[in-house]
């Protein structure tokens, strides 16, 4: 997917707080910047995720991602179910 172009795989609905986040992302200098405000629900993944983080989008996806050196890598919006 391009910078601008919408997902056919991501709901309508869900598009644009998925900008509004990746946009809170792009912006953060620490991943504890996330954690505002709190439908966020910052947290670290285990499992298969592990070593990456996630914010959430809604109750089915989220954001995932790794934190290095100050920056954030690896961004995929992901059907956590």
């Amino acid at each position: 997917m391009r910078l601008g172009e919408r997902s056919r795989r991501l709901p309508a609905e869900s598009q644009m707080v998925a900008r509004r986040k990746l946009r809170m992302l792009d912006a953060a200098a620490h991943p504890e910047d996330l954690r505002i405000p709190p439908a966020n629900r910052l947290e670290a993944l285990k499992g298969q995720w592990r070593g990456q983080c996630s914010i959430r989008i809604n109750d089915q996806w989220r954001i995932c991602f790794r934190w290095m050196e100050g920056d954030v890598f690896q961004v995929e919006i992901v059907d956590y179910h």
